[in-house]
């Protein structure tokens, strides 16, 4: 029979893909040791500094991404730029990290794993929205971001159209990004000829 520290957690970790943090748990009253404790019996597996997900917790397919959120300690990582054109199918993007935004003020004191690549940004209220129970850039946004990290052209105008077909910006936000691309995008020279 499982453990109360065990069904808390639990209980935790099931608005959160099977994750949760330590700094929740201790908020919760589950203590450090009991969670190192249960990762010791095999019941919690630690993902990174401060992270833990529940082993008999089901897989569930953007729990990559839960993770991301919960990985800086002290705030809660947005999911961004080439990761939210991803999760909104706003292009054909296939980032090889997961891209969260964190704030200016934030102190990374350790090492960020590979598999994610962390922005800096003041996001606004309005910047974010929720994605299957996590934070995200809103569509705007996160084609801004992109626009500022040169992603590619086509990935962009398809980003663009897409948000606009949708309904997930106005013709006017359309146009001002098309804009915003077009002084970005250098011009292409033509081709020598033999």
């Amino acid at each position: 029979m499982p453990s109360a520290a065990y069904r808390t957690l639990y209980d935790l970790a099931e608005d959160q893909m099977g994750y949760v943090t330590t700094a929740q748990a201790r908020t919760a009253g589950v203590s450090t040791e009991s969670m190192v404790m249960m990762e010791r019996r095999g019941s919690l597996h630690r993902t990174s500094r401060g992270v833990y997900r529940l082993v008999d917790f089901p897989t569930l397919p953007h729990a990559q991404y839960m993770q991301a959120t919960l990985w800086p300690s002290g705030c809660r990582g947005v999911l961004s730029h080439e990761t939210a054109l991803f999760l909104y199918e706003l292009s054909d993007v296939d980032p090889s990290k997961v891209h969260i935004t964190v704030p200016t003020t934030f102190r990374i004191q350790r090492d960020i794993p590979g598999y994610l690549m962390v922005h800096r940004a003041a996001l606004s209220a309005e910047e974010m929205t929720g994605f299957e129970g996590m934070p995200i850039t809103t569509p705007v946004r996160s084609i801004r971001d992109c626009l500022e990290a040169q992603l590619g052209p086509d990935l962009l105008k398809q980003a663009i159209a897409q948000a606009r077909a949708r309904g997930l910006i106005n013709g006017d936000v359309a146009r001002a990004l098309r804009q915003r691309l077009r002084r970005s995008t250098p011009p292409v020279a033509p081709a020598l000829r033999p």
